[in-house]
C-alpha cells in the first residue's frame, strides 16, 4: 500500500464524529434573526479551544480570533441567523396571525409544527389549514401571508396570552437534522449555520495540525444577514479587516421548476461554488481558484450579476473597500425545513477555506494594479 502524503492526513477525514455531533446540535437549536444568542453560545463553546480569544458584539455577532495582536487581519465569515416568524395578531378565538422575520416561505407553512418562544418557555403550535373536503370552487385559495395562521390549542385571546404569547413573540419551525442516504445533511437553517460550522472546522484543523499563521485570523459568525446583511455591516466596521472570505449557500439548480438559464447550472456534490460579482475582488478570487486547482478541490462557478446577496457585499464595501471573496455551498430547497447539502461539498468547502488561509501572506496586497 502506498504511503499517504502529509496533505492527505491533514484533510481526510475533515468532518469527524465529534464535529458531526456538534453540527446536529447546532442545527437543531433555534437561532432566529434578532434572537441568535443561544446558537451563538453553542458555536463559541465549540470554537473556543481552537482560538486565542473570543468576543460578542452588541447585537450578537460572535468572533473567535487567532493571533489577536497582529496588524494584518483576515476574516472568514458566515451568518448565524435563520428565518422565522413574528406573532402579529391574536384573534378573540385564540388563533394567531404572523409576519415574516426574514425570507420565510408562506407556501410551505400549512401543517408545519412550530415553537413559539416566550419568557415562560416554548409553546407548541401548528400552522393550520382547512381540510381538503371543505375547500371547493373553481379556484382554490392558496397559502398567503394574509391567510396562514397558528393554532396553539387555545379558544380565546386571553388563554393565548396566559401562555406568555404576545405580539412580537418569535416563531420557529421544529424540524430537526437528519442524514439522508448517507450522502446529504438535511435540516432547517442549513442556510447558513452550515457556514458557521464550516468556518469553525477550519479553525479546528489549523489548531490540530499546528499551523502557524502570520496574521490575525478572525472567525466571524454574523447575525441578521436574512434581513439585509446588518450584522456583517456592523462587525466589518469594528474589525476593519484587510481581507474577507465569506461562505454562504447557493441554489442547487438540478431539481424541477428551476431555470438554469437564469439561475445557473449548479449541483450538490460537485464542489464549492466560486462567484463572480463586482463585490468579489478579482485578484483574491484568482488566488482562490488557483488554491483549489493546486489542491485538487473541485469547484463550480456562478455569475452573481450586480451583487451576491450575501455578507460578501457588506464586507467588500466597508472601510473604503476590503478585498472579499465568496465560497458558496450548493443547497437544495432553500428557506424550507428540508434544506439539503452534500457531505462531500461540506468537506471541500472546509478544505478550500483552510488551504486559502495557508496561502495568504502577511500584508499581502490584493489591489488590482499593485505590482
Amino acid at each position: 500500500m502506498a504511503k499517504k502524503s502529509s496533505k492527505e492526513k491533514i484533510i481526510k477525514p475533515v468532518v469527524t464524529a465529534k464535529s458531526l455531533t456538534f453540527f446536529e446540535k447546532y442545527i437543531n437549536n433555534p437561532s432566529p434573526t434578532g434572537f441568535e444568542w443561544q446558537g451563538q453560545r453553542l458555536w463559541l463553546d465549540y470554537l473556543q479551544p481552537y482560538v486565542d480569544d473570543t468576543y460578542i458584539d452588541t447585537y450578537g455577532t460572535a468572533v473567535g480570533i487567532v493571533n489577536p495582536k497582529a496588524a494584518y487581519k483576515v476574516v472568514i465569515e458566515a451568518h448565524a441567523d435563520e428565518i422565522s416568524w413574528f406573532v402579529n395578531y391574536i384573534t378573540k378565538d385564540g388563533l394567531i396571525y404572523v409576519v415574516r422575520n426574514g425570507g420565510s416561505d408562506h407556501q410551505i407553512a400549512p401543517s408545519k409544527r412550530v415553537n413559539i418562544h416566550t419568557d415562560k418557555g416554548i409553546v407548541k403550535a401548528v400552522f393550520g389549514w382547512p381540510a381538503i373536503h371543505t375547500r371547493s370552487g373553481e379556484k382554490e385559495e392558496v397559502p398567503t401571508l394574509k391567510n396562514i395562521f397558528l393554532d396553539c390549542g387555545c379558544t380565546s385571546k386571553e388563554e393565548v396570552e396566559e401562555l406568555g404569547i404576545h405580539v412580537g413573540s418569535v416563531v420557529t419551525y421544529e424540524d430537526e437534522f437528519m442524514v439522508l442516504n448517507d450522502r446529504y445533511y438535511v435540516g432547517r437553517a442549513l442556510d447558513n449555520r452550515a457556514g458557521g460550522f464550516m468556518i469553525a472546522e477550519v479553525a479546528r484543523l489549523l489548531k490540530e495540525n499546528k499551523k502557524k499563521i502570520p496574521f490575525g485570523l478572525y472567525i466571524v459568525n454574523s447575525v441578521q444577514e436574512e434581513i439585509g446583511l446588518r450584522g456583517a455591516e456592523m462587525i466589518a466596521n469594528h474589525i476593519k479587516p484587510n481581507v474577507a472570505i465569506v461562505t454562504d449557500v447557493t441554489h442547487d439548480t438540478q431539481t424541477p421548476m428551476i431555470n438554469k438559464v437564469t439561475q445557473g447550472d449548479l449541483a450538490c456534490g460537485k464542489g464549492p461554488v466560486v462567484s463572480y460579482a463586482p463585490a468579489v475582488q478579482i485578484n483574491l478570487n484568482r488566488q482562490l481558484i488557483a488554491v483549489a486547482e493546486k489542491n485538487n478541490i473541485p469547484i463550480q462557478r456562478q455569475a452573481c450579476s450586480r451583487f451576491t446577496g450575501t455578507d460578501t457585499d457588506a464586507f467588500a464595501y466597508s472601510n473604503g473597500g476590503v478585498p472579499s471573496a465568496l465560497i458558496s455551498l450548493p443547497l437544495r430547497y432553500m428557506h424550507t425545513t428540508v434544506e439539503m447539502i452534500h457531505k462531500e461539498d461540506v468537506d471541500n468547502v472546509i478544505r478550500l477555506i483552510y488551504e486559502m488561509i495557508l496561502s495568504i501572506q502577511d500584508g499581502q496586497d490584493f489591489r488590482t494594479f499593485s505590482k
